[in-house]
């Protein structure tokens, strides 16, 4: 039912929670993954991130980065706007997924995602980076004294939007400080989520579901 009728994988959103569990099962079904193998986190636009080895059984609290460097075992971030920000090194066998929104982003998430990953093994140099969908810089208004002070913590980041107002496109802000980091390989899904409106926006509509970005490593895939 409207507004989460698209395939809703919000479960704090106001969805009826028998529908987003019904969401969740297929998703994980048509993924080949089993349901109990996938990490849910608790995203609160912060800069925590943690390290997981084992299913667990409730979403992390509190937390907007997820590390893992066991096979098999998936990490889910939910947006309607923000970047999903998807991290893997293949060789290595460690993966990481971050919910960076403005905030999130501002304050270093990425960069602790990182740092994680390199603790769990990973090198820098061997990362490989999704960015997906988000709100777009022609579409991301804000103040002009907000984009200032995020521009001067995440540079790249500060735009015009189309009506040649102040705007903020945080992919372009996330790609630069990833580039500085040092990762070479850096993917990006071009779509925004306030134009596309087969993505969930709560930007356009306030009260909407929330989509799912995923990534993991199979028992067998270090390619």
């Amino acid at each position: 039912m409207a507004p989460y009728d698209s395939f809703n994988l919000g479960d704090h959103v106001g969805d009826d929670p028998d529908a987003v569990a019904a969401n969740r099962e297929r998703l994980t079904r048509e993924l080949g993954i089993g349901k109990d193998r996938v990490v849910w986190m608790e995203q609160v636009h912060g800069r925590t991130v943690q390290v997981v080895a084992d299913p667990v059984d409730d979403p992390l609290e509190a937390t907007d980065g997820v590390v893992t460097a066991t096979p098999g075992l998936a990490l889910a971030v939910l947006v309607a706007d923000c970047v999903p920000v998807l991290l893997a090194d293949p060789e290595a066998g460690v993966v990481g997924a971050v919910h960076a929104g403005r905030v999130g982003a501002r304050i270093g998430v990425v960069p602790a995602a990182l740092s994680a990953m390199v603790a769990a093994g990973a090198s820098v140099d061997r990362v490989e980076v999704l960015l997906g969908p988000s709100v777009c810089g022609d579409c991301y208004e804000v103040p002009s004294a907000m984009r200032d002070d995020v521009e001067a913590h995440l540079p790249g980041s500060a735009t015009k939007t189309r009506k040649g107002t102040p705007g903020l496109d945080l992919r372009a802000g996330l790609w630069r400080q990833l580039a500085d980091a040092g990762v070479a390989k850096i993917g990006l899904d071009p779509r925004c989520t306030v134009e596309d409106r087969t993505l969930f926006s709560h930007r356009r509509e306030g009260t909407t579901g929330r989509l799912a970005a995923i990534t993991w490593m199979d028992q067998d895939d270090r390619r």
